[in-house]
């Protein structure tokens, strides 16, 4: 199959819209993001917790809660659910 002068054309116009299109945008970023620091609270991302962190850290909920702590605020501060809290 030969392509004609006119059709050549065009593909050399839709070769040339696609690398100025990939030129303007950045290159996508690798790996996982930096972590924002020791302080933060707010998260946009799952936090795993695993083994003994994953222990401390309902052992540490089960005692907010019996302080008094309501389940919203609770959930609020360590990125997790509501249900997360009452399965415990």
């Amino acid at each position: 199959m030969s392509l004609s002068v006119k059709e050549i054309a065009q593909l050399r116009k839709l070769i040339a819209i696609a690398e100025k299109m990939i030129a303007q945008n950045p290159a996508p970023k690798r790996g996982r993001p930096a972590k924002a620091g020791a302080g933060s609270v707010t998260r946009t991302k799952r936090l795993r917790r695993s083994g003994k962190e994953l222990a401390a850290f309902r052992k540490m909920l089960l005692t907010e809660r019996k302080k008094g702590t309501p389940v919203a605020e609770l959930a609020n501060k360590h990125g997790i659910s509501a249900a997360y809290i009452y399965q415990l």
